[in-house]
């Protein structure tokens, strides 16, 4: 059976109406924070990329693609989407979106691969965003000062769905701690990948945890990357290995670390190389969309993933994923989730 928990005393602080009405109130508010923020402009984007360009995203590499044949190209296969990671960067370029400045979209995928517990699901709902920086902004604290700014848009947002609801007090706290995946490994080398994030959060309520996809002291990374998106091995100005991270929170009603978004600086053409070799996948570099970023045809950029079902299921404090998304899950989740007050779409 898929994991499930069950909140000791659980019981939900809104119905089913009251939740959509924070749900659709969420997601307004915060997109057009965002962007503002930001300064993006809303693209719409594509729910299936052909297969063979290079432009999904392949997550942790063993995760399998939904696909289909299209009658009217000859049976070629097109590919749902994982994520929007790759395909934003392209349209960065074709839109000549200036530096500075950046796109967001609507990003819905289908995983059937994942394993259905609270948090995950077989569709994945975010706003993928991608903005163009330059040479000079390539670095750590610009990377710092987006993960600040995104934060203070979360923590805005909590602020308003509490003068909606006064029942959901706010727990964010002021500011969003840094860590690396190596410094947290070296404070708690006994514990799994989960459990110290689990540990770091419940200590500073967020965290961003840096440095994902590279191999740490012990061999192994603190979770997967695939190699031709976020930059996981340049080496910062203070011998940080990787631009890129999460944007973690304590979730009281899981009593777990909470994982809200997945961004980073992009490989540039050198990072790009050195990953494909680290993890033997240089063959990628005869796709379309690699072939593009090698010829310089693509700008330098920043970009990531926020989980929009992931949001309104930490500000309205809901168990399980599936009180805020139609999904389908195992009916001894159904069952069980009924008899525990847990109401699934």
């Amino acid at each position: 059976m898929s994991q499930l928990y069950i909140p000791k005393g659980y019981k939900p602080f809104l119905d089913l109406r009251e939740t959509e009405l924070g749900i659709q109130m969420i997601k307004d508010f915060f997109q057009e924070n965002l962007a503002a923020e930001l300064r993006l402009r809303r693209v719409t984007a594509p729910l299936f990329v052909l297969k063979g360009t290079g432009l999904n995203d392949d997550l942790n590499g063993v995760e399998r693609a939904v696909s289909f044949p299209i009658k009217d190209l000859g049976d070629m296969k097109a590919e749902v989407v994982h994520s929007l990671a790759k395909w934003k960067r392209m349209i960065l370029a074709d839109y000549g979106i200036p530096t500075g400045y950046g796109i967001y979209t609507d990003m819905n995928a289908i995983r059937s691969d994942e394993e259905l517990d609270n948090v995950h699901s077989l569709y994945v709902d975010q706003w993928d965003w991608e903005l163009t920086i330059s040479k000079e902004t390539r670095n750590l604290d610009y990377l710092k000062q987006i993960v600040t700014r995104i934060y203070s848009v979360m923590r805005r947002t909590e602020y308003i769905v509490y003068e909606r609801y006064p029942q959901l007090k706010p727990i964010l706290p002021e500011e969003i701690h840094f860590m690396t995946a190596q410094e947290l490994y070296d404070m708690y080398p006994d514990l799994t990948t989960k459990e110290r994030e689990d540990k770091i959060t419940k200590q500073y309520g967020a965290v961003f945890l840096m440095g994902i996809g590279g191999d740490l002291s012990y061999g192994e990374p603190h979770d997967g990357r695939a190699p031709d998106y976020d930059d996981w091995t340049t080496e910062a100005a203070n011998g940080q290995k990787g631009l890129n991270g999460d944007i973690l929170v304590w979730n009281p009603i899981l009593e777990r670390s909470f994982e809200l978004s997945s961004m980073g600086i992009r490989v540039d053409k050198e990072a790009l190389l050195r990953q494909l070799k680290i993890r033997g996948k240089e063959e990628r570099k005869e796709l379309y969309f690699h072939k593009r970023l090698l010829n310089g045809e693509l700008p330098l950029s920043i970009g990531g993933g926020i989980g929009q079902s992931r949001l309104c299921m930490f500000y309205l404090k809901k168990a399980h994923i599936g009180e805020i998304q139609a999904s389908i899950w195992p009916d001894d989740m159904r069952r069980q989730c009924s008899d525990n007050f847990i109401p699934l779409i």
